[in-house]
C-alpha cells in the first residue's frame, strides 16, 4: 500500500459532499490538502477543522472550474512545493432538474457541461503535465452510474458523466506509457446536497430520491477514493463502481 503521509492531494468541490468528506478521509491519513470549491467561507472552516483534529497542514481557495482562465491562474499560483500535487480528485460537479430534453433549460445545460466536462477538462489539463514532469500521481475523476446508463430525465446529466467516462479511458491511455494512475470512482445514490441542488433547493422531493432506502454516504466514496490512491504503484483502479445493497442500477432499487 501507499501511504498517503505527507501526500499532496487536490479536492475540487470539496465544500460539501463526497469532496468534503474526501478532505476529512485523506486528512485522517496524513495528506496535505489543497481545498477549492465556490463558497470560499466553508472550506476555511473545513480546513480549520482539519487542522485541529488531525494536524492537517491545507491550502484552500475559492475556484470556479467553469473559468478556465481562474483554474491556470490559480493553480499556477501554488507555491512551488505545493504544484508537486500526488493525487487529483477531480471531483467538482452537479445535476440540475429533470425535464424532458425538449423541454430542459438552457442554462441548466450548460451549467452541467460546463462544470462536469470542462472543469474536469480544465483542472486535469493544467495539473497533470505536473504529474508527467514529475513520473508521479495519481488522478482520480468522480463520475456516477449515470455515466453507464441513462435514466429518463437524466439526458444531459448522464450525458456528462458518460464524457467523464470517455475522458477517464483517454487518460489511461495516454498515461499508459508513464507511473501516472487514473481511476474513475462511479457510485450509486449518494445521499449529500447533490439531490437538493438538482431540484432547486426543494428538500422535501430531495428525500424522496432515497425513500425506503439506506444510500452511501459521502464517506463510503471518500473510502472507495481512499482505496484507489493507496494500492501498490503498478495497480490501477481503473474503474470502480460502488451503490447501496438496496440499489442494482439507475432504475433498479428495493425500496421498503
Amino acid at each position: 500500500m501507499i501511504s498517503m503521509k505527507d501526500k499532496i492531494v487536490l479536492i475540487t468541490g470539496a465544500s460539501a459532499g463526497i469532496g468534503y468528506d474526501t478532505a476529512v478521509v485523506f486528512a485522517r491519513e496524513g495528506a496535505k490538502l489543497i481545498l477549492t470549491a465556490r463558497r470560499d467561507q466553508i472550506l476555511k472552516k473545513l480546513a480549520e477543522k482539519l487542522t485541529k483534529q488531525y494536524n492537517t497542514e491545507s491550502v484552500c481557495f475559492p475556484l470556479d472550474v467553469r473559468s478556465q482562465q481562474e483554474v491556470e491562474q490559480k493553480l499556477n499560483a501554488l507555491p512551488a512545493a505545493w504544484k508537486k500535487i500526488d493525487v487529483l480528485v477531480n471531483n467538482a460537479g452537479l445535476s440540475l432538474g429533470m425535464n424532458k430534453l425538449h423541454e430542459g433549460e438552457l442554462i441548466d445545460w450548460e451549467e452541467m457541461i460546463d462544470t462536469n466536462v470542462k472543469g474536469l477538462l480544465y483542472v486535469s489539463r493544467t495539473v497533470i503535465p505536473w504529474m508527467v514532469k514529475r513520473n508521479k500521481g495519481h488522478v482520480i475523476n468522480i463520475s456516477s452510474i449515470a455515466g453507464h446508463e441513462v435514466y429518463p430525465g437524466g439526458n444531459v446529466y448522464c450525458a456528462t458523466k458518460h464524457a467523464v467516462d470517455a475522458l477517464t479511458k483517454g487518460m489511461q491511455m495516454d498515461l499508459v506509457d508513464t507511473p501516472v494512475r487514473v481511476s474513475s470512482v462511479d457510485p450509486g445514490m449518494v445521499e449529500t446536497e447533490f439531490s437538493i441542488v438538482r431540484f432547486r433547493g426543494d428538500k422535501n422531493r430531495a428525500k424522496t430520491v432515497y425513500q425506503g432506502l439506506k444510500p452511501l454516504t459521502g464517506e463510503d466514496v471518500a473510502e472507495a477514493i481512499l482505496f484507489c490512491a493507496t494500492r501498490p504503484p503498478h495497480v490501477n483502479v481503473s474503474q470502480l463502481r460502488i451503490v447501496p445493497k438496496d440499489q442494482a442500477s439507475a432504475m433498479v432499487a428495493n425500496r421498503k
